[in-house]
């Protein structure tokens, strides 16, 4: 099934055409209502009229992340906050999210974009739909929330914990679709098998799983213990929130909503734009947003561009499954996590040595984080009180800096290991291949 045909089936010369007014259009928008971008443009003696076609695009300067961060809050904002009917923030390095608005007409083409996806897997409006994702800042469960409802079907916003009673109505409201992390999904099956029950008691027919990486094995596990279909969903907060691609029935990379957001893929140390096949750091520009556009934003994911069509008749380009990043963030239960956000954390408490590491382990099919960190000689004490109360003050900081609870397990002095050259801040457990 497809959605938007006229545009999920263009020609690719007519989504070219199409993508070169747009790309014309933002520019301009940029140009005269976000500084950041007009003075890079003037630095490189560009002009809105300069950007014609598509091919263009190289002419124009890339943007990163420590970009938003240093016109945090509002820096980036093409539209004045009178038009701004939504924020949304995801984590930043050091304490500071990157602020994301939206206009009325962005919601309205997030939506249609997740009523693609959702359509791709074939959920209809005969379908009830359960978002397990978190609502909140994180675009996760509104996302998903409002493009299932534009699609049709019925919507229960379960959002996340209390696993118990979303088994309840899983089963009671006969749900036959779901949205969450896959590491989440699994989690459920396994909730179900200690109430006894199976997939055989529950109504499951496609899953939407998104916000952190999983695998084929994964898919296989989820599908074969919930009675499901799984597909993938991708999407970053700042370009637009999950229906930036999505899966196919054909399970053969994600397809990109196009008409919306122009990709690339260049090389990371380089810039230099790379031809389909060959991986590298996939970038996107926001080509209708009005709220919050972006020019060619690094994502930081690894991937390679897909050559030929898609058997399900797509004509967008797709991308393979993300390879790994670019840079050193870890995404642990859909959350985005930096280490330098935790030795942020630990510089700020003087009991600390600046010599930690971080574990992630996947238990019970959910991510965990243990954050090993030295106490400093002259902080080293007997009593297991007031160790407990350190670790615990440590714990807390933690949680309210990253948003997810993390294991503090307090070392000695010396007993973590050096490094003469970079120093191993993470050792990821989890088997992502």
């Amino acid at each position: 099934m497809i959605w938007n045909k006229n545009k999920e089936c263009m020609s690719r010369e007519e989504l070219r055409e199409l993508q070169g007014k747009r790309l014309h259009k933002l520019v301009d928008l940029v140009y005269h209502n976000t500084p950041f971008y007009r003075q890079k443009m003037q630095e490189r003696d560009l002009l809105p009229d300069d950007i014609q076609t598509i091919d263009d695009i190289v002419k124009l300067p890339f943007t990163t992340k420590q970009d938003l961060r240093d016109n945090y809050p509002l820096g980036f904002m093409a539209a004045p906050m009178s038009e701004i009917v939504r924020v949304h923030a995801s984590s930043g390095t050091t304490g500071n999210p990157t602020i994301v608005g939206y206009t009325r007409r962005d919601l309205d083409i997030w939506k249609e974009s997740i009523a693609r996806c959702l359509t791709a897997y074939g959920v209809t409006r005969g379908d009830i739909v359960s978002v397990g994702y978190g609502y909140g800042l994180f675009t996760g469960g509104l996302g998903a929330h409002y493009g299932a409802e534009h699609l049709g079907a019925t919507v229960i916003p379960t959002s996340t914990g209390n696993t118990e009673k979303h088994i309840r109505l899983l089963r009671d409201l006969k749900v036959t679709g779901i949205a969450c992390t896959p590491s989440y999904a699994l989690y459920l099956s396994e909730a179900l098998k200690k109430q006894g029950l199976s997939k055989d008691d529950i109504h499951l027919r496609i899953g939407a799983f998104g916000a952190e990486p999983w695998t084929e094995n994964m898919r296989r596990e989820i599908e074969e213990n919930l009675g499901i279909q799984a597909y993938n969903i991708y999407g970053l907060s700042e370009i637009m929130g999950p229906g930036v691609a999505y899966e196919c029935e054909c399970k053969n990379g994600s397809h990109i909503a196009e008409d919306h957001f122009y990709p690339e893929i260049i090389n990371p140390e380089t810039g230099e734009v790379l031809p389909i096949g060959q991986e590298g750091e996939l970038v996107f520009t926001t080509l209708t947003k009005s709220g919050m556009p972006l020019l060619r934003y690094r994502t930081k994911d690894l991937t390679a561009l897909m050559p030929g069509t898609c058997e399900c008749g797509r004509t967008s380009v797709r991308f393979t499954r993300i390879l790994g990043r670019s840079d050193d963030m870890l995404i642990i239960r859909g959350i985005n996590v930096f280490p330098s956000q935790v030795e942020s954390v630990i510089l700020e408490m003087p009991e600390f040595s600046p010599q930690y590491m971080l574990v992630v382990d996947r238990k019970n099919n959910l991510d965990t984080l243990e954050v090993q960190v030295e106490l400093r000689p002259d902080c080293l004490s007997d009593e297991l009180g007031q160790m407990i109360e350190l670790r615990n003050r440590l714990a807390g900081r933690l949680k309210s800096v990253l948003s997810i609870s993390a294991d503090v397990k307090l070392m000695e002095p010396n007993s973590i290991p050096r490094s003469e050259g970079k120093s191993k801040r993470v050792i990821d457990k989890r088997i992502l291949a």
